[in-house]
């Protein structure tokens, strides 16, 4: 317990830093290493209309929203939302039938992305303080789980995927981009906490991480490297999905309403 705290606090208080910096120009990515592109990876049309904070506040390593295939009346849950850049671009692509969800840690984040939701107009958002290894919402009330190069940061990936799949619907989907470790990443750098909070030291291997989406009753799991981000890590896209069952057919906006009612 001592260790997932401390292991906590360090992130904490990296990325308490970093969301101020964000207020004044670019945070800067993850720890400043390689692993992130932070505003780069999305396009300009992304990024219009959008408070510029959340762009310098935007810490990941790729676009999850991208690869979401968000629809229309969706609900959305972005873990270790940040300054909400993922969050707001949902929002735009699930529309006012569905809603996006914000979930983080950090009070200075919170601060920035409520601010950024105001700014921008978002009116179907909502950004929640809790643990990404527990999440604050109820069973089976979310359609699509993303997140950008924050489970690698988590002390507890275990917890925090089984936590995913008891909030995702059946037939839900989990789509995120994160830093996978090489099979041999050095055990100096597994240790060293600078490097977690940069991105790197936490990550899991390949092998690790499709074990655990199992074990969580994830299935058709696959992670496909985008880019080299250390000498011994890849960012890569990870996705998976929830089974689906005969209860699970339904329209989008109905259930979206129907968690909107749920969920405080």
């Amino acid at each position: 317990m001592e260790e997932v705290e401390n292991v906590r606090d360090a992130v904490r208080s990296r990325y308490a830093e970093l969301a101020v910096i964000a207020t004044t120009g670019n945070a800067g990515c993850c720890g400043d290493t390689e692993a992130c592109f932070g505003a780069v990876a999305y396009d300009e049309s992304e990024l219009a209309n959008l408070p510029g904070a959340a762009a310098y506040a935007s810490l990941g390593c790729g676009n999850p929203v991208a690869i979401a295939e968000l629809s229309e009346g969706e609900v959305v849950l972005d873990l270790g939302s940040g300054g909400g850049i993922d969050v707001l671009l949902s929002a735009r692509r699930v529309g006012p039938a569905g809603k996006a969800y914000g979930l983080d840690m950090t009070d200075e984040m919170l601060e920035l992305a409520r601010k950024n939701a105001e700014e921008s107009g978002a009116t179907n958002v909502e950004f929640l303080k809790g643990h990404i290894e527990e999440i604050p919402l109820p069973d089976e009330s979310v359609d699509v789980i993303i997140s950008n190069c924050v489970i690698n940061l988590s002390s507890d990936k275990a917890r925090l995927l089984s936590e995913a799949a008891r909030v995702l619907r059946p037939g839900g989907r989990f789509t995120v981009s994160d830093v996978i470790a090489d099979e041999d990443m050095d055990e100096d750098v597994r240790r060293d906490m600078q490097a977690w909070t940069g991105c790197i030291a936490g990550a899991l291997s390949r092998g690790e991480f499709l074990a655990l989406l199992e074990s969580a009753g994830l299935e058709r799991a696959e992670i496909v490297e985008t880019h080299r981000v250390h000498a011994s890590a890849g960012s890569a896209i990870i996705r998976a999905r929830k089974p689906a069952d005969n209860a699970s057919s339904g329209d989008s906006a109905a259930r979206a309403s129907a968690s909107g009612d749920r969920v405080g």
